[in-house]
């Protein structure tokens, strides 16, 4: 009677252990196909939402060398497009797909931006490096999401490469 029993019950047990490990890795791949699909959408949306910061913090020398930017402003460009309703959408989608540490850095650097353009507070002299701090980590967190979770740079190796005087900026000099 237990070799029955251990007769039907193998076939069972087989097909059992068949459908879970079927469904674990139809699991696996669904998750794979996911994470590739956001990856080249947050790749997108991480481009155009930093670029009214990198218009920002290039030289003035290298906006006036386009011929399209000689009569333009380049704050006051930057500045209207991040207060444009198609930066508003970016931001939006971005707070859907991006990883949670992205969006943390993205809504910390922006606040910053919001605390110096109210106009309840006393307005000080912009503190470049509180920026630079604030845009490196959100660069770090964009690295970070986009498979590099265990490097070995800073929020300031971040911003070091664009900016002239980013170590003299860091040190306080």
């Amino acid at each position: 009677m237990i070799s029955a029993i251990g007769s039907i019950a193998t076939p069972i047990l087989v097909l059992l252990l068949t459908a879970v490990g079927w469904k674990y890795r139809q699991s696996i791949e669904r998750r794979t196909n996911l994470e590739e699909k956001l990856r080249d959408d947050r790749i997108e949306i991480y481009n155009q939402i930093l670029e009214p910061f990198i218009i920002l913090l290039m030289s003035d020398a290298a906006w006036q060398s386009d011929k399209e930017n000689k009569k333009k402003d380049k704050n006051a460009f930057a500045t209207s497009q991040m207060l444009s309703l198609e930066y508003r959408k970016l931001a939006f989608r971005l707070s859907l797909i991006g990883s949670d540490s992205v969006v943390i850095a993205y809504n910390d650097l922006l606040n910053h931006f919001y605390s110096q353009a109210d106009p309840e507070k006393p307005q000080d002299e912009p503190n470049l490096k509180v920026i630079l701090e604030l845009l490196g980590n959100f660069l770090l967190e964009i690295r970070r999401s986009m498979g590099n979770e265990t490097t070995k740079l800073d929020n300031w190796s971040m911003v070091e490469w664009f900016i002239k005087d980013a170590r003299k900026i860091r040190k306080g000099n």
